[in-house]
């Protein structure tokens, strides 16, 4: 079971500390402040005035202090009031830029989506799924964040991304995720190597061969380590690194043999072979958590990525 992770400031949230007592009564406080006039704040806030005459009372009983000093149907501040006054001011400011905020992120117009990719997805697919869907809605904006699927997932579950593109695909139950899509992993081999020559063969083969790979915790040496297991061996690692295209060079370098999804360009010094068994295949699904609501510009494109289902590594 997660939790979500919540950001506390510095005010103490017990019932008896004084934000939590004073926030319903600090607008109304302000009012009053500002029109010197109860029946005038009152009607400004939409609120009978022995209501508000009611609260400030409270408020003063609350703090011990008086804060307004009554002359006739007008109040002027006291010192406190004044003390008080200025933090309150600041306050109810912060909040409407925080409410701005917050109406701003859920725009369905120009809203915000803070999506997650692997990194292998960042030169064609996602910049392919970015154009197709701001071709009807330019204003949104993306925060966009490469990294392995673990971190991807913790981040998503601490609210920090909406949705993420991830493989293999997550088995926590409390994760939506739906396929979009499948890519093939081509065994990449240094143009000189012995089987540079062959188009295809069984990963099998190269049992005995050193293998370059990602570092344990992203999704793509999992599966690699899945697929040798499959073929009967445990990967003889020599070399481990963070990026595909690192681990391509370290191919052409001749240090080692990979599992790898096709690359952007075709890559001096490589040659990509298709391996028939196993079937070198993982799925590409996107994730979000299920059960949180999502904005609505992150809901719309979580629906125009499902929409692309079987076509989002069309350029593969």
């Amino acid at each position: 079971m997660h939790e979500e992770s919540i950001t506390q400031g510095t005010a103490e949230l017990d019932p008896d500390a004084a934000a939590v007592l004073l926030a319903p009564r600090l607008a109304q406080f302000a009012a009053v402040a500002r029109l010197e006039h109860v029946t005038r704040a009152a009607q400004a806030l939409g609120m009978p005035q022995p209501t508000l005459s009611r609260a400030v009372a409270r408020l003063e009983e609350e703090l011990g202090v008086a804060l307004f000093a009554r002359q006739g149907r007008t109040v002027r501040l006291t010192r406190a009031g004044r003390l008080l006054l200025g933090s309150v001011e600041r306050a109810l400011t912060e909040l409407e830029r925080g409410a701005q905020a917050a109406r701003e992120e859920a725009d369905p117009a120009g809203g915000r989506v803070a999506f997650g990719f692997l990194h292998t997805m960042g030169t064609d697919a996602v910049p392919a799924l970015l154009r197709g869907f701001r071709a009807d809605r330019p204003r949104v904006r993306f925060q966009l964040v490469q990294d392995y699927v673990g971190a991807m997932l913790e981040r998503l579950w601490a609210g920090e991304l909406d949705l993420c593109l991830v493989s293999p695909m997550p088995t926590d139950p409390e994760l939506a995720a739906r396929q979009i899509d499948e890519q093939v992993l081509h065994l990449a081999v240094p143009a000189d190597h012995r089987l540079a020559g062959r188009c295809r063969i069984r990963l099998a083969e190269v049992a005995e061969e050193p293998f370059v790979a990602l570092e344990h915790g992203y999704g793509l040496r999992a599966i690699t380590d899945g697929f040798c297991a499959e073929a009967g061996f445990s990967p003889r690692i020599a070399f481990e690194g963070e990026e595909a295209e690192t681990l391509r060079g370290l191919v052409v370098a001749g240090l080692g043999v990979a599992l790898l999804p096709p690359g952007p360009v075709p890559r001096p010094g490589v040659v990509e072979l298709a391996v028939t068994a196993p079937r070198t295949r993982r799925a590409i699904g996107l994730a979000w958590v299920a059960g949180r609501p999502l904005t609505p510009p992150a809901a719309a494109f979580r629906d125009f990525v499902l929409s692309r289902r079987g076509r989002l590594l069309a350029h593969d």
